[in-house]
């Protein structure tokens, strides 16, 4: 029997409590479309740029279960499809997150899956075309997905690697929708509608947040998600000074170099003067 610790999942229907979404393209009607017709859809954009947040609103838009999945080194095919465990004396199955999904007709939805293990993939395949299915080999049963089922996935391409990417076998088994960080004016609405700061105090923070990102692949890995904006907004918000918000939610989390951060902090006061 496998002990390991099946993954946390989240579940939750209705458009009334739909999570707020300001959408910057064509997003909402690509995926309605995937849902229409079974399609499964990869979802491609770096951390925090709203990916997550995008899934649940659309889950609760269709009215449909939704089970994330949040992917990790060791997360294994029987951490999706279920596995025996030892129950009151008795060895029972229970179900996998991936395997309730296709049994109730729900959403699964893996993020970050080019961090799952490589049999993970393989799982996902049978499910991925028009066969619909999901053979579980330990009870002998082959699933055919409920109606409603749909296979959703993202991933960053700034952080794959060699070992971990997804092979072109398994993207184009996916239609796939690109996100980025919003433009400017988009961002601006979702911080402020996010954090309750008022649209002109949220304004600088939208215009640093860009010329931290235009630093990606220079002194930083990464730029600045949209969810760090929100984050730094809301302690202002709340009361915190500006520039104690800024550095726990904007530079902190960027990097740990010492003069890297003093670089970062000069562009804070060239911005906000």
């Amino acid at each position: 029997m496998d002990g390991s610790i099946p993954p946390k999942t989240e579940k939750g229907t209705g458009a009334a409590d739909a999570p707020f979404y300001l959408a910057q393209s064509d997003e909402r009607e690509v995926f309605r479309a995937a849902a229409d017709n079974n399609l499964p859809i990869l979802l491609k954009g770096p951390t925090g740029c709203g990916k997550t947040r995008f899934v649940a609103h659309m889950a609760a838009q269709l009215e449909r279960p939704l089970y994330t999945v949040a992917c990790h080194d060791d997360l294994a095919a029987s951490d999706l499809i279920g596995r025996y465990l030892l129950k009151g004396g008795e060895t029972i199955w229970v179900d996998g997150p991936l395997t309730r999904a296709v049994r109730e007709g729900a959403i699964c939805y893996l993020d970050e899956v080019v961090e799952a293990r490589k049999d993970v993939t393989v799982v996902l395949h049978p499910l991925t075309d028009d066969r619909r299915i999901l053979p579980i080999d330990r009870t002998g049963e082959e699933l055919e997905a409920a109606p409603g089922f749909m296979l959703v996935a993202s991933y960053n391409p700034g952080y794959q690697s060699i070992l971990k990417t997804l092979k072109p076998s398994t993207r184009q088994r996916f239609i796939s929708v690109e996100f980025d960080f919003p433009a400017p004016d988009v961002e601006i609405r979702v911080v402020a509608a996010e954090s309750g700061l008022p649209i002109d105090r949220v304004k600088p923070l939208v215009r640093l947040a860009g010329k931290l990102r235009d630093l990606k692949g220079q002194d930083l890995e990464e730029g600045v998600s949209t969810r760090l904006v929100v984050y730094a907004a809301t302690l202002i918000a709340q009361g915190m000074n500006v520039d104690r918000a800024i550095r726990a939610a904007m530079i902190e989390p960027l990097t740990d170099d010492e003069d890297i951060k003093r670089g970062l902090l000069d562009l804070v006061a060239a911005v906000f003067g």
